[in-house]
């Protein structure tokens, strides 16, 4: 007469047992991306693949939508907020060649002057047209070896500006982030965040005489640019102009890259 009791007693406890373990209901989550774009975003967008819930990515809105239980929402935002930082695992991405070209751009003529490169014969015709400087040199280039969301900080010496005056050292140093690769319609471009130059070139303040008995007298001065924006593969861009140097003459700094596969 027992056995119907005991019968009952493991039915009630097993049904206990799936009532307990009933599945978490599912909610629908928006995580936004505020730092990563580009390939960047997309390496985030594979590493949230590891939680195997249902999400979509969109690296224009720089939005994930995820529809999955609470707790798996919840990791997959602490996550992203872990992964959408410069210089994170998803941020550090593809190895790119640049080359910064600066040019010393006169309104007049200048005596010996240097031959343009062939390649860069392009920008200086643009910037005869579209500025007063009609006498454009390649002062110096600076090849540098980059990548995808880390900082590079580059320091370089340009060639003297004041003749016969060794000690008169042009030099230069630069901070460059590129945030990303981005892919458009018309090609690959690199998003750079962070381009900051400065020069420090020496100026003549007294050209001295009496003789040779005063010699030429120069001070430093401090000039640069701090620019950002998309630059496309395999295309010289004019990052912009570098004045102050003297009312005559001005730098131009033109970029140009390469992405490495």
């Amino acid at each position: 007469m027992r056995l119907p009791i005991v019968i009952s007693t493991i039915l009630i406890a097993t049904g206990m047992v799936v009532a307990q373990e009933k599945p978490e209901p599912f909610e629908a989550a928006i995580i936004p991306v505020k730092t990563l774009s580009g390939d960047s975003f997309n390496r985030l967008a594979k590493l949230l693949h590891v939680f195997g819930a249902k999400f979509s990515a969109d690296d224009k809105l720089r939005t994930i939508v995820v529809y999955a239980p609470k707790d798996v929402v919840a990791q997959m935002r602490h996550m992203v907020e872990q992964l959408d930082q410069p210089g994170s695992e998803a941020a550090i991405g593809r190895n790119i060649e640049l080359t910064l070209a600066f040019l010393r751009c006169f309104m007049s003529p200048q005596p010996n002057p240097n031959p343009l490169p062939v390649e860069l014969e392009a920008v200086a015709k643009q910037l005869r047209a579209a500025t007063q400087y009609k006498d454009i040199q390649l002062w110096d280039t600076s090849p540098l070896h980059i990548q995808e969301g880390k900082d590079t900080v580059h320091s370089f010496r340009l060639p003297d500006t004041l003749p016969n005056r060794s000690n008169a050292v042009s030099t230069g140093q630069l901070r460059i982030r590129p945030e990303a690769v981005v892919r458009k319609d018309t090609g690959r471009y690199v998003r750079f965040d962070v381009m900051d130059i400065r020069f420090k070139i020496p100026h003549i303040t007294n050209i001295g005489g009496n003789g040779g008995l005063t010699p030429l007298q120069f001070d430093y001065i401090d000039v640069g640019l701090n620019t950002a924006g998309d630059v496309k593969e395999g295309q010289k861009t004019v990052l912009g102009k570098v004045s102050g140097i003297d009312e005559e003459s001005a730098i131009f700094v033109v970029i140009s890259l390469k992405i490495l596969d």
